[in-house]
């Protein structure tokens, strides 16, 4: 599971001193999150569909880029640290690049890559003061779809847990409160964010 054995940092948990670094900008970006296969993308589809900013997954987009350029998939995925350190800085770009007050949908933010640091075997720490510099406006993470209905192996049904767990407690842990959204067909999906934010007068 781990590229970097020498450490094994997949129960490390936020550094509570950390934790009490202020924010330093207020947005009204909102994070769409969850384990690999959730139905992210769907989402995200379908609010771009209804007008709404988005951002997809950075993760999707640079191996979308890689392989235009000739790169086979598992020389891009060969050394998943080299590849988190690519996407760390990949995402703060992007995220600093984004207009604060507009509303804006983000397939998976920055604190995401929390939990994929512990996965490969990176600590989580090292990105946490960086997670302060945007406070996002709300975020909703996807429960995760039935094995049988999103192309899961049975043999990958533990990192699904393990990257689920962790973003909502990541998320958590930051301060958020973040609203878990049940498994459904796309469209009540889509309409259950929809009236959560506008409850909530985000939208």
């Amino acid at each position: 599971m781990l590229d970097n054995p020498q450490h094994d940092f997949r129960t490390t948990e936020l550094d509570p001193d950390l934790l009490s670094t202020p924010f330093k900008v207020q947005t009204n970006w909102h994070v769409i999150t969850g384990a690999p296969s959730c139905g992210k993308t769907t989402l995200i589809d379908q609010l771009a569909d209804k007008g709404f900013r988005t951002v997809p997954e950075i993760a999707h987009m640079y191996i979308e880029r890689e392989m235009a350029l000739g790169r086979k998939i598992n020389e891009i995925l060969k050394n998943r640290v080299d590849l988190q350190g690519i996407l760390i800085d990949m995402q703060l770009g992007i995220e600093h690049e984004l207009q604060a007050n507009e509303v804006t949908f983000l397939d998976r933010a920055l604190p995401d890559c929390l939990a994929f640091n512990r996965y490969v075997g990176l600590n989580p720490n090292d990105l946490l003061t960086e997670c302060f510099y945007h406070r996002y406006a709300s975020v909703f993470i996807l429960d995760p779809l039935p094995f049988h209905e999103n192309g899961v192996r049975d043999d990958d049904s533990a990192v699904v847990s393990y990257l689920d767990e962790w973003l909502a407690r990541d998320y958590s842990a930051l301060g958020y409160l973040v609203v878990r959204v049940p498994v459904l067909v796309p469209q009540e999906r889509l309409e259950f964010v929809l009236e959560r934010l506008s409850e909530q007068g985000l939208i």
